[in-house]
C-alpha cells in the first residue's frame, strides 16, 4: 500500500514541477514584454500630440493685410468727338455704373474700404483740374479725407468701336502711384463698360499687390 501511495507520487510531482517552470517562463516573457509595450504606448501617445498639435496649427488663422481706406475722387470722361458726337445720357450712367462696380468689387475683396465722399469736397473736385493734372489735389483731398489710398478712373471714347478705361490708384502717405492700367473694350454699350471693368478689377487691380 505504501508502495502504491510512493509510485502515484512519484508520478505527480514531475507535473508540478513542469507547471511550475512553464509559469515562471511566461512570467519572465511578460517581464520582458511589459518594457516594450510600454514603450508603443508612449510612441502612441506622442504620434496622438503631434497630430493633434499639427491640427491646432494648420486650423490657426494666419494674419491678413490691413484693409486699406481709399478716397475714390471720381470717374472722368475724356471724348474725342465732343463736338461731333456729345455725352449721351447713357454714356453719363454708364460711368456712374463702373464706379459703383469698382468700389463694390473692390470692397467684396476684403481689401479696399471706401471713404464716403462729402458734398463739399465732390464740388470742389467737379470744378477743379481733373485729378492727376492739377498739382498733386489729390492728395490733399485723400489727407483731408483721411484715406490710405486715392483712386480714380478715366473712360477714354475714340470712337462709338474704340474706348479704353483707365484705373489709377496712389499712396496718400508716400505720394507715389501704386497701380496705373488700362483695358481697351470694344462696342460702346452698358454690357461692354460692365465687361471692361470688371476685367480690369479681376485681372489687374486685385491681383496688385497691396
Amino acid at each position: 500500500m505504501m508502495g502504491h501511495e510512493i509510485k502515484s507520487a512519484s508520478k505527480i510531482t514531475p507535473d508540478a514541477q513542469d507547471r511550475s517552470h512553464h509559469r515562471r517562463r511566461e512570467l519572465f516573457h511578460m517581464r520582458r514584454r511589459a518594457p516594450f509595450a510600454a514603450f508603443g504606448i508612449m510612441a502612441l501617445l506622442l504620434l496622438m500630440s503631434i497630430v493633434v498639435g499639427g491640427s491646432i496649427i494648420a486650423a490657426a488663422p494666419t494674419p491678413s493685410a490691413p484693409v486699406k481706406s481709399v478716397a475714390f475722387l471720381g470717374v472722368q470722361f475724356i471724348n474725342d468727338n465732343e463736338g461731333q458726337e456729345p455725352t449721351t445720357d447713357a454714356e453719363r450712367a454708364r460711368l456712374a455704373s463702373i464706379e459703383e462696380l469698382f468700389k463694390s468689387k473692390l470692397e467684396a475683396s476684403g481689401r479696399y474700404k471706401f471713404i464716403p465722399m462729402p458734398a463739399e469736397i465732390k464740388a470742389k473736385i467737379a470744378a477743379g483740374s481733373p485729378i492727376g493734372q492739377c498739382g498733386g489735389c489729390g492728395i490733399d483731398y485723400g489727407k483731408q479725407l483721411g484715406g490710405d489710398l486715392i483712386a480714380w478712373v478715366v473712360v477714354q471714347k475714340v470712337s462709338n468701336l474704340i474706348l479704353n478705361i483707365n484705373v489709377y490708384m496712389a499712396d496718400v502717405a508716400t505720394k507715389k502711384m501704386t497701380f496705373v492700367h488700362s483695358v481697351d473694350i470694344r462696342g460702346n454699350t452698358d454690357e461692354s463698360w460692365t465687361r471692361g471693368m470688371t476685367y480690369m478689377v479681376r485681372n489687374y487691380v486685385l491681383t496688385n499687390p497691396l
